[in-house]
Formats: C-alpha cells, sequence, structure tokens
C-alpha cells in the first residue's frame, strides 16, 4: 500500500469483492493477515509471498491475529475496525496459489488471519500501527473460533458469547447450530 487510502464502510479504496455471498460485505470488509505467518508460509513452501498474496488488504507484523478477540477493536490511521471472524481457506485459494493442498495445510497450521468490519471510516497507509484499543472479555479468539468452524465444529456454542461479533450473515446460521446443540444437550 502507498500512500493513504480511503476506508469506507465496506472496505478500502480500490478493493472490489466480486462476489460477496462468501467475500466481503459488512463483516468482512477488510482481511489482515501478519506477517509472522506469512513467513511461516514463505519457509514451508520455499517462495515470496509478498503483501496481498493472501487476499489481504493489510499485512499486519507484530501483532497475533491468531489470538485476537471477536469484537476487538483496532485504530490504524484515522479508521477503526472490529475483529468479526477468522478466513474460512477455500479450493479457490489452493487454485490461487497453485497448492493442491494448500486448504488442508492452511487449516492444520491454523493462523487465519482476521476479517474486520469498518466502525468508523477514515485513511490508513503503509506503515501505520496497530492500536488494539479494546479487548472484550469473551475469551473467543480467531483462533478458537477457526477451530470450531472447521474441525471442532462440536463446540459451537462456545462461539455464543462472541456471536453478536460475527458477520451479520453469518449469525442466524450460527445461532441456528447453537441451538441445535444446545437443543441436543451436547
Amino acid at each position: 500500500m502507498t500512500g493513504r487510502v480511503a476506508v469506507h464502510e465496506l472496505g478500502l479504496d480500490g478493493d472490489v469483492q466480486v462476489n460477496r455471498k462468501y467475500h466481503g460485505g459488512e463483516g468482512q470488509a477488510v482481511y489482515a493477515y501478519a506477517q509472522e505467518d506469512a513467513d511461516f508460509w514463505i519457509a514451508e513452501l520455499g517462495r515470496e509471498l509478498p503483501p496481498g498474496r493472501f487476499g489481504e488488504n493489510l499485512r499486519t507484523s507484530g501483532l497475533d491475529l491468531t489470538g485476537a478477540l471477536l469484537g476487538e477493536r483496532w485504530r490504524i490511521g484515522t479508521a477503526m475496525f472490529e475483529v468479526t471472524a477468522p478466513r474460512i481457506p477455500c479450493a479457490n485459494f489452493a487454485r490461487f496459489w497453485d497448492e493442491p493442498q494448500l486448504v488442508k495445510r492452511f487449516t492444520a497450521y491454523g493462523a487465519t488471519g482476521a476479517y474486520l468490519r469498518v466502525l468508523e471510516t477514515g485513511r490508513i497507509g503503509a506503515g501505520d500501527g496497530v492500536r488494539v484499543v479494546h479487548r472484550p472479555g469473551h475469551g473467543v479468539t480467531t483462533g478458537r473460533a477457526f477451530r470450531i468452524f472447521t474441525t471442532q465444529k462440536a463446540r459451537v456454542a462456545e462461539l455464543a458469547p462472541a456471536l453478536h461479533h460475527l458477520p451479520l450473515k453469518d449469525q442466524p446460521k450460527v445461532r441456528t447450530r447453537i441451538d441445535a446443540r444446545t437443543a441436543a444437550g451436547a
């Protein structure tokens, strides 16, 4: 990212989200991925992965995105963001990298980055620090949510305290799963 970029309710200036059914929208307006996790993949795959290669809008440094809490709020530049969800990789992700086993490997590694909702529009630029201004007390991290969504679905009730932080489009589906699990006595 060069210069300062405007942050709008649905993302960064110039960012186009083609299929908002699965990507983008209010709860996935911006996607952040950590340089430390990119470094793992650079070593693992033996190739360069410059910013944007994960589909991210923001490449962070020094911030544990897997440990970020759903609902955590970040000030970057003059904009305010809220962590809403982990990224769930799909087959398109694997094709984009030309790595057939990437979804399985990405899931095993578990560092998925974080989707963000825009709470306050503004401007951001390369080198802007990320200041965590609020951390809710529920303890549901992006890493924990990722495991529940992918490999530990029986634990879905653990998402209940953070449900209202998820993207609006996902809340009814997750609520239904929580209710079904609770009704089953699990």
